[in-house]
Formats: C-alpha cells, structure tokens, sequence
C-alpha cells in the first residue's frame, strides 16, 4: 500500500513537472510571469478542473516545504542588522499598513452583514500581501534596491511576522477555548520562551557547530546540518503553538550572523525554488473553476476592490512615511494583492468556523485573481504613476509629505558650474566624495527622507526631492550646472531624470548608471552622454587586471579599455573581433612571462646562500628581480647577496620555467616550507 501511494505521489509530482515545463514555455513566449504559469498548472491539474492529480495533500505538504525554505532564505538573506536598519519601514510601515487594511476591511465586511468575528478575520486575510511574488517580481526586474523596492519588503517582513499572532488569536474570534486549556498570556509565554530559548541556543551553539563542520570539507554533512537546523527550529516553533514559517524564518535570521550564511543560502536556493513551485501549484489546485465561472462577475467586481483597496492603503502608508508621490503609487499597487500566508491564515478560519464553505471558496477565487493579476499591475504600476504626476501639481503630494521640512537647494547655497548627483547609494556617495576631494561643487538629491535628515546632520550637501520632476531640478538650478551623475537603481525613473534634464539644460552632460546592457542605447538615445553598465564594467576591470598579471603595459591595457567602452561596449557583445578595427590580440602582446614571490624560511632550501651560489638565472631560467627584507627594498641584488630567514624574493621567468623552479624546491626540500604565490 505504501509502495502505491509513494508511485502515486511521484506520478503527481511528474504531471506537475511536465506540465509545468509546457506551460512556462508557453508563458516566456508571450511574457507572462511564472508565478501566473504555476498558477494556473495548479487549475488544470487540480480536482476541480482535469482532475489527473490524486494526491492534493501531498502536494500541500511539498508547497508547506516551499513555504518553510522561501522564509529561512528571506531570514538569512535579511540578517538583524539589515532589519534593524529598515525598522521604520518594518514596524511603522508594516504595522500601520495592516492596522488601516484590517479596520477598512472590517466595517465593510460589516456593512455587509458578516458577524464582527468574521469581519476581523477577513481584516486579516486581505491585509497580508504575496511575499513570495513580490520579492520574485521584485528581484526579476531588478527592483529590490529601489525605494519603493525596500518599502515593499519592509512591509512583507512585518506581514510574514504579524502572521503568528493573528493565528493566536482566530480561536478567540471564534469564541473557541484554548484546546490545551492554557489562557492566553500563557500560550503567548510560551510562545515567547520557545523563541528566545532557540535564539540562545544558536547564538551560541550554531557559530561553533558550524565552524566544526565547515572544518570537515563535507558539503553533504554541512547541507544536512542546514536542514536540520531549519526543520529543528521550526518544528520547536510549531510545538509552541507558533507557525512554522516563524521558525524558519528565525533560523535564517540566527544563519545569516555568521560567515557561514552565503553557503548556506547557496545550498538551499535550488530546494527553495522547487518546493515555492509546489507552493503555487498547490494554489492553483484549491480553486474551484466552476465556482468562479458560475460568480465570474462577482469575483472579479471583489477582485479588483481588493486590488484597489489594497493599493490605497500601502500607498497611504508609504505618503505618511514621508516618500514621494511615484514610491508611494507604485509602491501601493506592488502591495495589492491578497498573500500565501492568507491560506495558511484560511485553513485555520475554516477549521473555527468563521469562513463557511461559500466564503472560502470566494475568498480563494478572489485572492489567487489578485495573485494572477499581480505581474500585470506591477508593470503597469510605473506608467500609472508618470501618467498621475502630470495632472498633479500640488508639491506636497508630488514630493511627499516631508517636503516643506527640508530645505531647498537654491535657500542653502547659489550653486553654479557644479555637479548633480542623483540618489545616495553606494554610487552617490562615492561620486559625493570624490568631488568633496576634488574640490568640485555638488548637490545631492535623495527621495529616503530619513537618509536627508541623517545626512544633513552630518553637514552633507543632501536634499530631499524626487528628481524626476522639473520642480527639483530646477530647485538644484540644474539650468547653470556642468554635470548630472543618475547613480538610482531604478531604470524608469533614470530614463524619466535623463528625458526632463535634457530639456531644461540640453548642455548638461549626464552620466547615467544601469545595470543592464539593454539600456544603453535606449539611455543614449533619450540623451546620456555617457552610460555605465554594471554588467560589463565589472568584466572590463576583471580583464584589466587580468592583463597586468600578464605584465601587459599600462598603456597598451588603457587602449584597450578604452575600445572595449567605445560603441556602448560593442566589442563584448560580439562573439568575436574579426570586425572591429583594431583587435586585441593576447599572442602579439603578452610578453610570455611570470612574477612570483618567494618567502625564504629557517629551513628553506635557499636560507643562508647566495644569489651566485644557487644561480637561478643560469640554471632554471629565472632572476631575482628584487628582494624584500624587512621594510627594505633591494633593487637589482648583486649575486653575492646572501638570503636570510624572513627575505622576500620577487623572481621572474617564463611560466614552464617557474613551474620547473617550484619543483626543484620541492624535490630538494618539503615546498610548504618556501612559501610560494603569485604576485
């Protein structure tokens, strides 16, 4: 019997696959997001529509691991000192978000005749929003450090958080007892015990267990001991009463403190992809197609009120933030669906009796409608918002609600001939502080009013506004400036800063960052003079270091650096030079020679003799350039210079010859006692 239902569930899993595999196939072809593909894999498959998956509690189980592994990797991608720094966002953001969702929610639901047990219920169920596809969104578009990028994910995590207590409390709504007939400040202590206890143990106990087992080289004993710890911590949680997601998003936040977590979340990034698909899959399979063609009209009506809703309230609490009018109208539609954990939140709802059968099946209609439309609204979010703003000419809603507080650039200083750094990032504050040394005027436009006020304090040069408005640029007189450096992460709104500065100063030269090449021409077209691609700029300096290995000259690596970044990087997006003018070529130029450094030991072959005595030039075909002894520099060694303990010999040669060397060293005496490594 075993044997059958193990067979069935890997039939299941194989329908689910191949399924999955035509469908996305389908959906890159016409743009669609996978998350809407494994969506409606789930419908086909599911017993409502073909009915060729048996085992839905199966499958339910695979998508709860999926749930379990997206939160451990959320935690140690996140680490407590990343969440300490975006608190505002999380317990201001998160928690105002879905206080107003819940109460709006609660007095329609109300007004609509639900008991008010229910009515907070339903509260807490539309308040949550999708942590899995936002971030996945998120990260596909490369808007995870945008502003509105960093807000949504703040308020995700307090979501992911508030779920615990929510689930705590749907008994109570219920009028349902405790089943263990503890009271409520009990449960919670408990609750509150079982977490600190894991927190201490692994603050502990983790660093050393994994120091011991990194140790050991054992990639199969360092994975199972990852698992463990996620599984283990999660099942402590889930004792306690708390949900299991909580506990693997704890294990992920105690990983991510130590300098084990990059392999950590390495290793278990392909199970998370596989088993978050089950996830969606799972989904899709709880919805009752009949149902929702039979209430088609009703369920889309409360789709797209919840969409609304949803995309108002986010977008309220982002304006109270202090953000601007496009971070606040994007970042509100990116929140405006219904979340994963929403379900897990409904099981438990259905389980007391506050959902009955026709409820259930609408919320599920309705929240996998909002999943589904999730992509569409998300790309259509920043078009809505450049389309808003031009109808909008009050400065308080255009720049936020903190805009009056901050000084404007043209009260602080009557700037002229400077530079306008666009965005205080790793990029503007390297820019910023280059042009502080240089001696270079500049100004500094920043929409994080937080980042403004903690830099002003510092005495930076830094203002508060969305810059892509003509109101700011003008404010930092962009007319009279010489440059305009766009350092954002956020390509739509650089092609917007680039489009409006061309226009007001078409003599202003803009440097503008992108992360993709795709952008390039496009940016250059809209007017950049010069655009900086990460992908490719991180390529040039890799092979430019690579040729001074080489000891290709200086001059020669300039040249063709130079090439390489001429034509929007041309050279690197051909699969070879045959068509460019001037090729470089490695055989003509590389000289065919090595440096290596060799550190002279007590019982090293080389201690106590001389250049003359082991005459490496003449012997092994190689010569000691210099030798480092101490804090001293000798240049050109005489061949009647004796080595000593602790020298430091800079020897060049062809690469065979080199080899030959280390192994004469070797044969003569054990080579790790000459430490040996290139330069």
């Amino acid at each position: 019997m075993a044997g059958n239902m193990d067979l069935t569930l890997f039939t299941d899993v194989e329908i689910i696959f191949g399924l999955s595999i035509l469908i996305l196939l389908l959906f890159h072809r016409i743009r669609l997001s996978p998350v809407l593909g494994f969506l409606v894999t789930g419908i086909i498959a599911g017993p409502h529509m073909l009915g060729i998956i048996n085992e839905v509690e199966q499958v339910e189980i695979l998508a709860e691991l999926g749930i379990i592994l997206l939160l451990f990797t959320i935690g140690v991608e996140m680490s407590i000192k990343e969440l300490w720094e975006i608190k505002r966002l999380v317990l201001v953001g998160g928690g105002l978000q879905v206080a107003i969702t819940t109460i709006l929610v609660y007095y329609i639901s109300l007004y609509a005749g639900y008991s008010s047990g229910t009515a907070l219920f339903l509260g807490f169920l539309v308040s949550l929003s999708s942590t899995a596809i936002v971030l996945k969104l998120l990260q596909e578009k490369g808007e995870m450090p945008t502003p509105h990028g960093k807000i949504s994910l703040g308020i995700l995590i307090f979501q992911d958080i508030v779920i615990v207590p929510m689930i705590l409390v749907t008994p109570i709504l219920a009028g349902v007892p405790s089943t263990s007939g503890d009271s409520t400040i009990t449960f919670l202590l408990k609750g509150l015990g079982i977490i600190l206890f894991v927190i201490i143990s692994a603050r502990w106990l983790m660093p050393e267990l994994l120091f011991r087992i990194a140790k050991t080289r054992n990639r199969e004993l360092f994975l199972l001991t990852i698992l463990f710890t996620v599984f283990g911590t999660a099942w402590l949680t889930s004792k306690a009463g708390l949900s299991l997601a909580l506990g693997a998003f704890l294990a992920g936040l105690i990983i991510s403190e130590s300098e084990y977590s990059h392999q950590a979340i390495g290793n278990m990034l392909p199970f998370k992809d596989v088993f978050i698909s089950f996830f969606f899959v799972s989904i899709g399979m709880l919805m009752d197609v009949s149902f929702f063609i039979e209430n088609i009209t009703l369920l889309l009506v409360l789709a797209a009120v919840v969409i609304v809703l949803k995309s108002i309230t986010s977008g309220l609490v982002t304006f109270l933030l202090g953000y601007p009018l496009r971070t606040t109208m994007i970042t509100g539609l990116t929140l405006a669906q219904v979340g994963e954990f929403s379900f897990i939140l409904s099981s438990f709802g259905r389980e007391f009796g506050l959902l009955n059968d026709y409820l259930y099946q609408t919320f599920l209609a309705v929240s996998i409608a909002t999943m589904a439309a999730t992509p569409f609204v998300m790309t259509y979010s920043h078009n809505f918002s450049r389309n808003v703003l031009k109808r909008t000419k009050n400065p308080i809603f255009v720049n936020g609600l903190y805009s009056k507080s901050m000084t404007p650039v043209q009260e602080d200083e009557d700037l002229n001939d400077h530079l306008i750094i666009i965005g205080y990032g790793f990029n503007g504050k390297t820019v910023s502080n280059a042009a502080k040394n240089a001696g270079i005027p500049y100004v500094i436009i920043e929409t994080n009013p937080e980042t403004v006020r903690h830099e002003r304090e510092k005495g930076e040069r830094i203002y508060y506004g969305d810059a892509t408005h003509e109101v700011i640029l003008d404010s930092a007189n962009i007319k009279s400036a010489r440059v305009l450096v766009v350092g954002i992460s956020d390509f739509i709104a650089t092609r917007t800063i680039i489009n409006v500065a061309k226009r007001m100063n078409p003599e202003i030269y803009i440097i503008a960052r992108t992360r993709y090449m795709n952008e390039i021409k496009y940016l250059s077209n809209m007017g950049a003079d010069e655009v900086i691609p990460e992908e490719y700029e991180t390529s040039v300096e890799i092979f430019s270091r690579l040729l001074k290995k080489y000891l290709v000259p200086e001059d020669e690596i300039y040249a063709f650096t130079k090439e390489i970044r001429a034509n929007g990087y041309s050279m690197l997006r051909q699969h070879s030079l045959e068509d460019t003018k001037e090729s470089f070529s490695l055989k003509d130029d590389l000289p065919g020679v090595d440096i290596i450094s060799f550190k002279v030991k007590d019982d090293c072959l080389l201690h106590g003799n001389t250049l003359k005595d082991i005459d490496l030039r003449n012997i092994h075909g190689t010569t000691v350039l210099a030798i480092r002894r101490n804090e001293e520099i000798i240049e050109n060694p005489a061949g009647d210079t004796q080595l000593f303990s602790g020298d430091m010999l800079i020897v060049i040669g062809k690469p065979e010859k080199l080899c030959q060397l280390r192994k004469f060293l070797a044969g003569d005496s054990d080579i790790d006692n000459c430490e040996s490594f290139s330069l």
